[in-house]
Formats: C-alpha cells, structure tokens, sequence
C-alpha cells in the first residue's frame, strides 16, 4: 500500500508525503529532507489552477480508493486556524503561506454504519483514523470500552497472543491512550488474550469500527469555544447532529432533524433549530472571527452531507440572515445515503490492503517528529502525573477519560 514512484512536480516542484501511523499527509517543497515519510509524485499544469479536488482525487487513486467521499484534506494557516481545503477552489488561493505547503488526509464525514463500508480498504483507513483519534483523546470513552478498542487493535497488529513468543507486559510496548493504567492495560491482556483469540486483521478492526461508532465523541472534531455564560465548550458535528461538551460530558445533542440553520458575525456562532416544538437559539463565541467562520462551514457541510437526501438538494447558505451580506457557501460533494448507494454497486474485485508497520502503534514515537502537524486542542482540565494516573485513575471509577483531543 505504500508502494509508489516519486515525480516532480511543476511550479514549485511539490511532493505529497503519506505517512500513515498518524495519519498525516504532507505537500512539501523539493528541497525539504523529510525521512520517515512516503512520497508520491504529483505532475501538476499549473498550480495556480489546480483545484483541491485534485489533489484528493490522486490520492485516492494511487490507493485505489473508491469510497472517498468520507475524506478531505486538511491544512493549517499562518495563524494556527485549521482548515478543510475547498476542493472546487483552485489550492494557491486557499494557502495563506508560503511554499512548501504542508497538508494532512483525514477522514472529514465518520460513516454512521461501519458495516455498510463496501470494501476492507476504506474500513482499514478508517480504522487507522479512529486508532489515531484514541491515542490523542479525542475518541472518549468508558474504561470497559477502552478496554475492547485496545484489544481490537493489538489483536489486528500482533495476532493471537503467543505465551512463548510475548513476555508478561507486551501490553505496555502499545502506546494506545494519552494515559494508560496498568489496571487497563491488564484488561486489554484479558480480552486479545481470550475473546478475540483467532480473529484475522480485518475482523478484529471492523469490531473496532462497530464498537466505537456507538460512543458520544465517534466523529467529533472538536471546535472550542465558550458558551453565553463563559464557560469553555467543545462544539462537533457528527451523523447524529450537532453535539456540545464540557469537560469530558456531553451536555447537548441537536439531531440534525431539529437543526434548521447555522449563523456567525464576527466571533459569536448560533445554531437555530426546534426543541420540544419551540425555536430553540444557542449562542456560543468563538477565539477569533477565523475559527467563527471555520466552525461555520464544518457546520454546513456536515448538516448537508448527513441530513439531505440528494446532493441536488444542498442550497447555497448564507452566514447572516441578511442574504446579501453574509458569507456565501455550498457544500459541493456527495452526500451520505449516495454515498452509500454508491458502495453498494461497487462490482470490482477489492484491492489488496497492505498493512504497512508505518500504520502500527509500537510506532507511535515517531508521532513527535518535527514535520508533523499536531492540532492539539485541550478538551479536559489536566488529570494527575502520569505515574500517578497509571496506579490510581482506573481504580476510581469506572470511566476512562482523556486529556488532550486533536
């Protein structure tokens, strides 16, 4: 899978880099020494033209990927503000910095039924996203399900347990979680070494896939934020509509049936929707108008990919109630029940999915070298030391929570 001949591209010489483990892709300039990465070649005519959709469209088919509606690109700007690349927009436009630029390949919409995912291929990546989701907290959950998505993930990278082959704490070379008790690494061992026992690769990572897309913060790209009454909020959108938490709790959930619209001016974001057959405003501020506009947008693109039926039925919106005077923008993709009719009249043979050791969390070191992009955003007040949390925080209760979500 990570196979692939490396050609210059034309103004500026760009390349695109892949490097799977975090699940990071990179453009960078011909002139950077990047180790540790994949490269693939991009021939572009003109830069200056080449539209985002391009530069999805080549990754995709380099990997032979067919259900490519549930990714996107995404890059960060001079300013720190994150970004989903506009792939009817031409690239240049949309960077605010200087060559080389510098992307990442994430999964944009989290599909609301794994099991209706067509091939392993589009599985496999979205398990390597929710893997990555988990180490950096942003997938929360209780420690019974930790527990499982850990043993799902060393059962699919290292196979059924081997007493002559694993030593007593072969759990711990696994660095599966911002904080990791031993009392949870132990229950990991219990369950690779008995309930998932035989399982190949791909079952072991679907079951993945079915359990976490039950929890809260499945699919959830944070957005922080405050509420009217200053109190810091995270704000996501996810198939099941528009969600609100503070601290590690979800306190708000606007299935998208009740959404009716979303609004900003300058810093402040409201949602419009119904509640117990009432008109129901939420009202929250932003840090900068950037992030307002950017909150904006993922909440436009999300009600339209997850609530309409037809693309032909997304509409042009406007970020005021004054049409004339707000942003204007339209979601121009696919949206979920196409894309899953789509899927269901997938006819080829699949590809082979090449599991890469790049993809594999022994290696979760290489996650600080310098070229990559981190995104942290804090989600929950910091917990105790980390030698403190691994000998207590498990035993006092039931809920493993996380402190850092990216």
């Amino acid at each position: 899978m990570l196979q692939g001949p490396v050609t210059s591209i034309q103004q500026g010489h760009l390349h695109m880099l892949l490097e799977y483990q975090a699940w990071e892709m990179l453009l960078l300039g011909h002139n950077s020494h990047v180790t540790q990465f994949h490269q693939i070649g991009l021939k572009l005519p003109d830069l200056r033209d080449t539209k985002g959709q391009f530069l999805l469209d080549h990754v995709c088919n380099h990997y032979s990927l067919l259900e490519k509606d549930y990714f996107g690109i995404r890059y960060v700007d001079p300013e720190k503000q994150r970004h989903w690349l506009d792939p009817s927009k031409p690239v240049v436009k949309q960077m605010k910095c200087q060559q080389p630029y510098t992307m990442c390949f994430r999964v944009k919409f989290y599909p609301q039924e794994p099991i209706k995912i067509r091939e392993e291929l589009t599985r496999y990546l979205l398990y390597l996203q929710l893997k990555r989701d988990l180490y950096h907290g942003r997938l929360l959950c209780p420690f019974a399900d930790a527990a499982y998505l850990g043993a799902c993930i060393v059962q699919a990278e290292l196979g059924d347990y081997d007493a002559d082959e694993h030593p007593a704490d072969y759990i711990s070379d696994f660095k599966l979680f911002p904080k990791q008790s031993l009392k949870l690494e132990r229950k990991i061992m219990e369950i690779h070494q008995n309930e998932l026992r035989g399982q190949c690769p791909a079952l072991a990572e679907l079951n993945l896939l079915q359990r976490a897309h039950t929890l809260d913060t499945y699919g959830v790209d944070p957005h922080p934020c405050k509420d009217f009454t200053g109190t810091t909020a995270f704000l996501g959108f996810t198939a099941r509509g528009f969600m609100v938490f503070q601290g590690n709790k979800r306190i708000h959930l606007l299935k998208w049936a009740d959404v009716s619209k979303f609004k900003f001016e300058g810093k402040t974001f409201y949602v419009i929707g119904v509640q117990r057959e009432k008109k129901l405003v939420l009202t929250f501020h932003t840090s900068t108008p950037a992030a307002c506009k950017h909150l904006w947008k993922c909440g436009v693109e999300n009600q339209a990919f997850y609530k309409c039926a037809k693309s032909s039925q997304i509409k042009t919106v406007s970020s005021s109630s004054i049409f004339f005077k707000g942003t204007r923008f339209r979601y121009s993709g696919r949206v979920a029940k196409e894309v899953i009719e789509a899927s269901s009249k997938i006819q080829r043979d699949p590809p082979v999915v090449h599991r890469s050791q790049l993809g594999q969390s022994r290696s979760y070191n290489s996650l600080s070298h310098k070229q990559l992009i981190m995104n942290m955003e804090p989600l929950l007040p910091a917990l105790s030391s980390t030698k403190e949390h691994r000998d207590t925080s498990a035993d006092n209760g039931n809920t493993h929570t996380y402190t850092t979500i990216r």
